[in-house]
């Protein structure tokens, strides 16, 4: 901190230490406020209103300040002659930062604004720090994240990212309900992780002395409450995986899952569909969007190919017999990593990942996956070997995940116990074996359809924003002590 920032303090500190001296309350426990900043917009209106100050010019009897609340801004005019002299001592002591309660009536300066004559003026709060002066000549970035509240404060375009995401996850459970789906809550923290293939985050349990997870996804427990006799249930819930960071990816996330009892993949990819654009429409007005550069449009019926298909009309590679040595060379050339155990199914999936994901702009879903690489889906009705799974992709990026699910408990414990050959391989992104789930389908789970959108992604997409800590409120950042010079 400069000295010229610590003399800005002690001059605020000494002004709060003289409104106590007038007698003014520095912490009013309520104050009633009768109109929105942004409800302010006829002349000669009287109006109550409250907000933090924005902006203060003061010269000898007169005061203008710039007034905001969460609806908009208005200029105040608070003068000796309207206030008389207590309360202009109170005008005498505020900065910008302050929060101030207005009663007075509405009219037009001489340059055509509007603005409130203040009549009563109430001191409601002092900001002892200075607002920063420049917010967007900082060199280290990374503060808008790490102080989110005066981005929010200085930066029109990080709320309006913001209020754009509450308007999305609001319209996506208005669409929900609309289909009569549950909105449901499943544990954060667990005996047992599951769900996907991802690392968890432990920790122990002092109350039991046992060791737990926070959750990787929430849908081991949604199927439990379909075996309980639910139907159709969502959740939009915060999940954490012990995996990297990056443009896309936080450790500590937001995604929905939502299942249908008696559907399968393809009537869980049309419902996708219809989501998706109802959300578009509610948030943006119409169904076009734009991904990076790339226009795209949600009206529509997706197209649907297969994963084989994908990989030999995008990479002109044929799945059935393209040979080992060939998929390793694509690989070294590319410099393509493998999560977990190797196997040939996993590397082509990931060629496709890297090769094909980007040219798939035109909403598409991809579908028919190798059973290995889907240890939840339900095994594909007429081709062997591979599995009702589908993966929507909107301008080059995946966007959802989901699949026929498997309903039988003989079934879902072979691909767990798969699961536990490529722990004990080394892979540590495996599922567990969880005996209580398995438990719960030997009570019979009707046929299932689900599937797994990622809120942040959504928001990124709709926004045209890549970069997920924008999207987030309060993304996680390197403890500041921490922070690399």
């Amino acid at each position: 901190m400069s000295s010229r920032e610590e003399q800005i303090i002690d001059a605020r500190k000494v002004k709060l230490a003289k409104l106590e001296s007038l007698g003014v309350n520095i912490s009013p426990p309520s104050y009633s406020v009768t109109n929105k900043i942004g409800d302010c917009q006829d002349v000669d209106q009287s109006v109550g209103v409250a907000g933090r100050i924005m902006g203060y010019r003061r010269q000898g009897k007169v005061a203008f300040i710039d007034l905001h609340d969460q609806s908009g801004k208005i200029q105040v005019f608070a003068s000796l002659a309207d206030l008389g002299d207590s309360t202009y001592e109170v005008v005498k002591l505020l900065d910008i930062g302050d929060f101030i309660g207005i009663n007075g009536s509405t009219f037009l300066t001489k340059s055509g604004e509007l603005t409130i004559k203040a009549m009563q003026l109430t001191f409601l709060g002092k900001s002892l720090l200075p607002l920063p002066d420049t917010w967007y000549g900082l060199k280290d970035k990374e503060d808008r994240y790490r102080r989110r509240y005066l981005d929010l404060l200085l930066n029109p375009d990080a709320k309006k990212l913001l209020d754009a995401r509450w308007a999305i996850e609001k319209a996506v459970r208005q669409y929900m309900w609309s289909q009569d789906y549950h909105e449901v809550e499943t544990p954060v923290l667990q005996n047992l992780y599951g769900g996907t293939n991802a690392k968890p985050f432990t920790t122990h349990l002092n109350a039991l002395d046992t060791q737990m997870y926070l959750r990787v996804a929430p849908e081991l427990y949604l199927k439990r409450l379909i075996i309980g006799g639910y139907e159709r249930v969502f959740e939009i819930a915060r999940n954490f995986r012990n995996e990297g960071m990056d443009q896309t990816h936080q450790p500590e996330f937001t995604m929905m899952e939502f299942y249908e009892v008696y559907a399968d993949y393809q009537r869980i990819m049309d419902v996708t569909e219809e989501l998706i654009e109802a959300t578009a429409k509610s948030v943006n007005g119409n169904f076009q969007l734009k991904v990076e550069d790339k226009e795209v449009d949600l009206s529509g019926s997706w197209r649907r190919l297969t994963l084989t298909e994908a990989l030999k009309e995008y990479a002109s590679l044929d799945w059935d017999t393209i040979t080992d040595q060939e998929i390793k060379a694509i690989l070294d050339k590319n410099k393509f990593k493998i999560g977990g155990v190797y196997s040939r199914n996993k590397a082509l999936f990931a060629i496709f990942d890297h090769l094909v994901t980007p040219k798939l702009i035109q909403p598409t879903w991809v579908i028919d996956y190798p059973v290995e690489i889907s240890p939840l889906s339900k095994a594909h009705r007429s081709k062997a070997g591979l599995v009702e799974r589908f993966e929507g992709y909107i301008g080059g990026k995946e966007i959802c995940d989901g699949w026929s699910e498997i309903v039988s408990p003989k079934e879902q414990r072979d691909r767990f116990e798969n699961e536990q050959k490529n722990m004990k391989a080394g892979d540590d992104e495996a599922q567990p074996l969880d005996e209580e789930f398995l438990e719960a389908l030997s009570y019979g789970c009707p046929p299932l359809g689900g599937i797994g959108i990622g809120i942040d992604r959504l928001v990124m997409f709709l926004t045209n924003t890549w970069s997920i800590r924008e999207v987030i409120a309060f993304p996680l950042m390197r403890p500041e002590s921490k922070k690399e010079k």
